[in-house]
């Protein structure tokens, strides 16, 4: 199946210390590159992240970010160390003594003071499981994602092919009764500007001229483009490089075409498969 590099992915689930959401973005790009943002407790997990990435996915940029909103209130995570809060208590009272007015101690200010408010730290032992359980369901999403975009670009470009297709068929057709014209018409114009010429060198004069006006080889090979590319979208991803070579080959023969052409038809012919293949190589960019 073809893959688009073009998606985005994002998983929510809730877990132990709280809520667990992953962001995948994927777009175009050469290659495989990956970005990953996650809290410093879990960055062992970076690696088994990469190698899962690039098992499932062979081009695009990626960006993954992970998102983690702990519940600390209903986990009990906030402690009090109680023995730095007496003491700062003591040293609090020990100077309101020394003044003429003491005044009342505020509780939150004890809180403020460092080290006597404690926020428990998350197992990230126990938190990987779950945190790679949402990874795999984005990563799911993701890779769906992609190959549901790709089948609407494979789509796109047979398409396109079935129109390139009928440009070349059209034009195989017209060859002989261009060539006859063009034949006609360079005899005629040698005879009115030489009328004493040999007419055997007359006809090889216009044999060679028309040699090299000839298409045919052009189609042929455009024909064979049509076929692998057909191929290469049944065969499935990885195949943006592949199918962006024969784009490159199949512009290359319609601009030849273009050059050979002398006569209106083939110059008509040779912008629209210019104009085809442009439209085909601008859907293949997206693929994977």
């Amino acid at each position: 199946m073809l893959s688009s590099m073009t998606a985005f992915a994002h998983c929510t689930q809730e877990g132990d210390a709280g809520q667990i959401t992953w962001e995948i973005r994927s777009v175009n790009h050469r290659y495989a590159e990956i970005f990953i943002r996650m809290p410093e407790d879990f960055r062992s997990l970076e690696s088994d992240f990469r190698a899962a990435l690039l098992d499932r996915l062979r081009r695009g940029k990626i960006d993954c970010n992970l998102r983690l909103e702990s519940n600390l209130i209903a986990s009990n995570s906030l402690v009090v160390n109680q023995s730095l809060a007496r003491s700062v208590i003591a040293a609090a009272n020990q100077i309101g003594s020394m003044t003429a007015d003491g005044g009342s101690l505020d509780p939150m200010e004890v809180l403020k003071w460092p080290g006597v408010l404690k926020v428990e730290e998350i197992d990230a032992q126990q938190m990987s499981p779950e945190i790679r359980r949402a990874f795999e369901n984005a990563l799911d999403q993701l890779v769906a994602t992609r190959q549901r975009e790709g089948e609407k670009l494979a789509d796109l470009i047979a398409r396109r092919c079935d129109g390139v297709a009928a440009q070349v068929a059209a034009l195989r057709i017209r060859i002989p009764e261009i060539i006859t014209h063009i034949q006609e018409r360079y005899t005629q114009r040698l005879q009115d500007y030489a009328q004493d010429l040999d007419k055997d060198r007359v006809e090889q004069e216009c044999a060679l001229f028309i040699q090299k006006l000839d298409v045919a080889e052009e189609l042929d090979r455009l024909d064979a483009h049509l076929e692998e590319v057909r191929r290469v979208l049944k065969q499935g991803s990885p195949a943006g490089r592949r199918l962006d070579f024969l784009m490159q080959e199949m512009n290359r023969e319609a601009n030849t075409v273009g050059s050979k052409s002398a006569h209106i038809d083939a110059s008509t012919a040779s912008v629209e498969l210019k104009v085809l293949i442009e439209q085909i190589r601008e859907q293949v960019q997206n693929i994977e």
